[in-house]
């Protein structure tokens, strides 16, 4: 019965980890206002390259899902993401995406005036958001406005 028991906690065990390990990985993507070490993590996840295009006031970090949505993660020079974009068949995790903002977000879109048939443009306070498209093409941008660096204006999240 010691046997038994021993080897009862140990498959225990390995469920637990695999279980935690799968909840640690289950971010699909940064997280806005988050630091750089949430972009990272993100190509090993997805099993997807990271391409990064840095610049001079921010540096673009893309990557691109294997259900064929292409997510852009733009990080200011402190380390910050202050924006995101995406574009494909499918949208992102905006939960994920939008991290501690998301809360905003679903209230937000629940009284949106929506500018088209298929647009959502949502301010709130410090968050913008803009999101349409049709069947299998969805494209839209988040960011912060008080996170944009110094000479970077809104119309370079896209």
């Amino acid at each position: 019965m010691p046997n038994f028991l021993h080897c009862a906690r140990g498959v225990l065990l390995q469920i637990v980890l695999l279980i935690s390990s799968l909840l640690v990985c289950s971010s699909a993507f940064a997280v806005l206002g988050q630091d750089i070490a949430s972009v990272q993590s993100d190509g090993a996840h997805l099993k997807a390259a990271v391409r990064i295009l840095p610049g001079r006031n921010y540096s673009i970090h893309e990557l691109r899902a294997t259900s064929g949505t292409a997510v852009k993660e733009f990080v200011s020079p402190a380390g910050y993401v202050f924006g995101v974009s995406w574009q494909g068949p499918t949208a992102p995790d905006l939960r994920q995406l939008l991290g501690e903002y998301f809360d905003q977000y679903t209230q937000a879109v629940q009284t949106a005036r929506r500018v088209a048939r298929r647009v959502v443009h949502i301010e709130t306070g410090d968050l913008i958001l803009e999101s349409g498209g049709h069947m299998r093409f969805i494209v839209g941008r988040a960011y912060l406005r008080s996170k944009l660096p110094d000479g970077v204006g809104a119309d370079a999240i896209h």
